[in-house]
């Protein structure tokens, strides 16, 4: 015999089972299984790749060399990953070199990969010179363009667990709760004069990266010896490959705004001064330190 006490438990766990379904991201877990698998597609990008590809228009574009941006923030994935795997991307290099080429403003010289080109244009050289025994006709592999500036750079810092926190609340079984927490990675970038070795100008960037996990779950006995148990929930968490490139975006973008303000380059028209993206990163400034174990000084 079915009592008002049991339709109650029954009642508060078909609620309990509606919520969860609401929380549950169904229509992506679709995607995700069976035929629905997401094809590739191109790396999203944020905001920063808009005022990168917005920027103003150089008078010339500069010819830049870039070696190696390293990792020097000696930082490692959390257990329970391998020990062996990096937190941040290995692979700044590529990102930068893609970065100054999508800004306009530069013409990026091939200096990662400089021994496999070298291989190449040897095996061309004894192709042509074979030729020219046959014929009489004078080719020759052009010379390798030289670069005006040195673009130098690394990831300096990976700070984890920058913030953390979140809210949650259960009543008689059934609950629900939110954790999030933000790490950050910074680069810095350097633009040399290969001429005389001076550096030009430095930027250092910092970009937030945040995850977040919104869990609910209900557990409560509705009857002696039956327990009802369910959880559902999801977590986001921003690829910090991305935030990494953002950062990367971000700090080119000074470089070039520096550049103009030194008069180290120059924009195609004197209009482009007042160029929207320009003055905001020109008005833009280091903000003060959050951590609360910082004292500022005081006059």
């Amino acid at each position: 015999m079915i009592t008002s006490k049991k339709i109650k438990h029954y009642s508060a766990a078909l609620l309990a089972s509606g919520l969860l379904a609401a929380c549950t991201p169904s229509s992506t877990i679709d995607k995700l299984h069976g035929e629905g698998i997401m094809p590739p597609q191109l790396t999203p990008r944020s905001a920063s790749y808009d005022d990168l590809t917005n920027l103003p228009q150089p008078k010339g574009k500069i010819v830049a060399a870039v070696y190696n941006v390293k990792d020097q923030t000696g930082q490692y994935r959390a257990a329970p990953a391998s020990t062996f795997s990096t937190a941040v991307s290995q692979g700044a290099t590529s990102m930068l070199t893609q970065i100054l080429n999508e800004s306009g403003w530069f013409l990026t010289l091939e200096r990662e990969g400089l021994q496999n080109l070298l291989t190449e244009r040897k095996i061309i050289r004894a192709a042509l010179k074979k030729n020219q025994a046959h014929s009489n006709n004078d080719q020759d592999l052009p010379s390798l363009l030289s670069a005006n500036i040195l673009i130098e750079g690394a990831i300096t810092a990976y700070e984890t667990n920058l913030k953390t926190g979140g809210s949650g609340a259960r009543y008689f079984g059934i609950g629900a709760s939110e954790l999030y927490r933000s790490d950050q990675v910074t680069v810095h970038l350097r633009a040399v004069d290969i001429r005389t070795g001076q550096i030009l100008n430095t930027v250092s960037t910092s970009k937030t990266i945040f995850s977040k996990q919104v869990s609910a779950d209900v557990f409560r006995f509705v009857e002696f010896k039956r327990l009802l148990e369910m959880e559902a929930g999801y977590s986001r968490n921003e690829p910090a490959q991305l935030c990494l490139m953002s950062a990367m975006e971000s700090a080119v973008i000074h470089l070039i705004t520096q550049g103009i303000e030194d008069n180290h380059w120059q924009l195609a028209t004197h209009e482009g001064r007042d160029h929207p993206v320009l003055s905001r990163y020109l008005q833009e400034t280091p903000e003060e330190s959050l951590n609360p174990f910082v004292i500022a000084s005081q006059e």
